[in-house]
Formats: C-alpha cells, sequence, structure tokens
C-alpha cells in the first residue's frame, strides 16, 4: 500500500513532519505533492488514483485557506472522502480540488466529516487523546494533526460522523491549465474528445489554433501543438500545449490556473 499526500502547505518543514506522521501511522511508502492552489491537486488526484491502478492505497488532499471566501467556515474548508476502487481518497473540499475527478466520474459518493464531531469520535478510539483533541480542532496544520488520523479509521471501515455531499455542488472545472511540467509543457483540463478531431484546434483566443499531433515525437522541431499527454485515468487523458524542444509556457505565458 501506498499514501500519497497532495497539499498546499509544501515548504520543507510541512512536508517533512507530514510524511513522518502518515509514514507512522500508516506503516508503509509516502510519497509527496506540493501544489499551489485547487487546480493543481485536483489534477495531480487524478494521476495518484490512475498510479495506483488497482492496487490499495491512500490520497490525502489539502488546499485549505482561511482567507476570502474561507471565512465561512470556523476553521478551513471541511474534509470529506469516497472510494474509488482499492483507494481511501480523504480531501479538503473547497475550490476545484474535486472538480476532475467529478469530470472523469471518479466519485460515485462523497462523506464530509464534522472536524469537531470526529476529533470527539478519534478520542473516544483512544486515536487521538483527549488532552491534546481541543489543540486539533483549532489546528492551522489541520492536514497533519488530524486528516491522516481520520483516513487510518476510515481505511479501516470504520464509522466517523460525517453527511452526505450533494456533488452537484463540486464545481465543474474550467478550460485551464492545471499543472506545467520542468519543460514547460502545459496540462490542460480539456480530453481529446472535447475538440474536434482536426489537424488543427483553436483551443483559445490568447493561443489560436494549434495543430494536433498523436504523441509529443511526432511534433516538428520548435512548433506549438497540442498532444494527448500522460495526466489521466484509463483512456481518458488530458491535452498537453507543447513547443517540441522549447517551452509552452514561456512561449504563451501560460501557468498553472491560466484560463484557456
Amino acid at each position: 500500500m501506498t499514501i500519497t499526500i497532495i497539499n498546499d502547505c509544501r515548504d520543507e518543514n510541512a512536508k517533512a513532519r507530514q510524511v513522518a506522521r502518515a509514514a507512522s501511522i500508516f506503516k508503509c511508502a509516502v510519497a509527496f505533492v506540493g501544489v499551489a492552489n485547487d487546480l493543481e491537486a485536483s489534477g495531480n488526484l487524478v494521476d495518484a488514483l490512475d498510479a495506483l491502478e488497482d492496487r490499495r492505497g491512500v490520497v490525502l488532499v489539502n488546499v485549505a485557506p482561511r482567507h476570502g471566501k474561507a471565512k465561512q467556515w470556523p476553521n478551513g474548508t471541511p474534509f470529506g472522502y469516497f472510494r474509488y476502487k482499492g483507494v481511501l481518497v480523504a480531501a479538503s473540499i473547497d475550490g476545484c480540488t474535486l472538480s476532475l475527478a467529478k469530470k472523469l466520474n471518479l466519485i460515485d459518493a462523497f462523506q464530509i466529516l464534522d472536524t469537531e464531531k470526529t476529533t470527539r469520535a478519534l478520542e473516544k478510539r483512544s486515536v487521538i487523546q483527549k488532552e491534546t483533541g481541543h489543540h486539533v480542532v483549532r489546528s492551522q496544520f489541520r492536514s497533519f494533526n488530524f486528516l491522516p488520523k481520520a483516513a487510518a479509521v476510515l481505511l479501516g471501515r470504520r464509522h466517523l460522523p460525517s453527511r452526505a455531499m450533494d456533488l452537484e455542488t463540486i464545481p465543474d472545472a474550467p478550460r485551464a491549465i492545471w499543472w506545467v511540467d520542468n519543460f514547460g509543457n502545459c496540462k490542460t483540463t480539456l480530453l481529446a474528445d472535447e475538440l474536434p478531431l482536426k489537424e488543427t484546434a483553436a483551443i483559445s483566443e490568447k493561443i489560436g489554433a494549434l495543430q494536433r499531433f498523436p504523441r509529443l515525437k511526432d511534433v516538428p522541431d520548435d512548433t506549438a501543438a497540442l498532444i494527448e499527454g500522460s495526466s489521466g485515468i484509463g483512456p481518458k487523458r488530458f491535452l498537453e500545449i507543447v513547443v517540441q524542444g522549447g517551452s509552452a509556457a514561456g512561449r504563451f505565458n501560460l501557468r498553472s490556473g491560466s484560463l484557456l
């Protein structure tokens, strides 16, 4: 089994603490993906499920700002969970974090956890010490103090207080870039069958028409193009904007979150 952490708390201190805690709780390998926003988290969640294939695992996802719209919550967006094949996904619910999993029909049902009630339940199970429960509820680092412990209980199919979430409340994924890799290739939220199957496709006014190629190898040198990328799940793969031998992000001034 493998634990995958996808988190916007991604400095070296926060990363090391999360990995150490998850490894000590689950006693297995832990992979960590640092993200800058909810759209990056959304795409990386799909890729984590794809990487695990049919094997057992846990994916812990957190993008939980405390400012702006997040002020509506007592202490940041709540967490919830769903199961996909043999994988438990425990994730924050705000923004687009779950949007691409929804788009690909990976979520059959989603349960929202009440942080305070769940913490009380974890105290009764001696997962969290009673004298630290108040700190857990108020913690600014709930993805460290709360989420992995709740996930460990859920992994064993044990009950925690929760309520069903209407999947229609998950925002639809925008037409956007969700990730820029180290080569400058830009992963979009678009699937291959969402654009006309023509030699060229107008992806946006900003970028204009790009020629489509089956794979990166087929793109001529220094040419901007659309290809079916490696990210996605099963036969559903996201389109990527690439420049052969160069950076699409640099040429078109794109970054994660850029709308198309």
